[in-house]
């Protein structure tokens, strides 16, 4: 299934993508796309549904991020030795692990602001795991039993606030709308392999990124092991898995950063694209 959320910021209700590409309303059967919902259970129930017995959603509303009430939105750095060579730093051996601030979740075509006064503001594609199913000191084996499903996050950042202002990468991966989600929930059942999925992004119509999820230094399921060492993972907590080689940062011989009126265009295979315009923050 793909399953998204829809409507203006703040009142998003639920919805499923059907097989024509149509947007169904899921408001009469789930509250939200968020916690126990997200459960095997639950997405089992919603799977059993005809779509085309689901209201039929007019126009083109905005879409939402596509899970609610995040509790946790975990990041992972330097998980592409490749991404990590372009940032001159060594491959990592255990998980570099951040937080992205849940107020940084927005839509994935909502406007990206770029921070006053900032002169470093930086993209990142990545794949987004949603937990659907509560652990703690999970077995790599059984990892993947634990997610409901997958999506494109746009890790955007800050490099000066997260690099060269204290040490602390939160503080520049935090910032307002730094958090791009969906525009799908795919679930873990149409994924065959997360571990062979093409992901990249444009700038502008210049391709950056390119990468495939293959190159990845620890897997999905190695990552929802380890950090379940470190904390509870819940359902609706949002695990964004490290970006592929290409970032602004990176380019040679002179760093690339977004300035306001720029386009972005971000995809990974299978589970759809985001689209957003930088604009400067209020």
């Amino acid at each position: 299934m793909k399953l998204l959320r829809y409507g203006p910021q703040g009142q998003e209700k639920p919805g499923l993508l059907d097989a024509q590409g149509r947007l169904r309303d899921l408001s009469g059967q789930v509250a939200d796309l968020a916690g126990e919902v997200l459960g095997a259970d639950s997405l089992a129930r919603l799977r059993q549904l005809a779509p085309n017995s689901l209201p039929l959603v007019d126009g083109s509303p905005r879409l939402g991020p596509c899970v609610g009430r995040v509790g946790k939105f975990i990041c992972i750095g330097l998980n592409y030795a490749d991404h990590a060579a372009e940032s001159g730093l060594d491959v990592p051996k255990e998980p570099v692990v951040f937080n992205k601030w849940t107020s940084a979740i927005c839509g994935p075509n909502d406007a990206v602001q770029i921070p006053r006064d900032s002169t470093k503001t930086d993209w990142e594609v990545e794949l987004g795991v949603v937990i659907g199913k509560a652990g703690r000191y999970i077995d790599e084996a059984n990892a993947l039993d634990h997610v409901a499903g997958y999506c494109v996050v746009n890790d955007v950042s800050e490099r000066e606030w997260q690099l060269e202002r204290g040490g602390t990468w939160d503080k520049g991966k935090g910032f307002d709308t730094f958090g791009p989600l969906g525009p799908w929930l795919v679930t873990a059942d149409e994924v065959a392999d997360p571990q062979n999925l093409d992901l990249w992004l444009e700038v502008d119509g210049h391709r950056y990124q390119n990468g495939n999820t293959r190159t990845m230094i620890f897997t999905v399921a190695q990552i929802i092991a380890y950090l379940s060492r470190c904390m509870s993972l819940q359902p609706g907590d949002v695990i964004s898995t490290g970006t592929p080689p290409g970032v602004g940062m990176g380019v040679k011989p002179q760093s690339v950063y977004l300035k306001p009126g720029q386009e972005m265009r971000l995809g990974i295979q299978g589970l759809g694209e985001q689209h957003q315009r930088t604009v400067a923050a209020d």
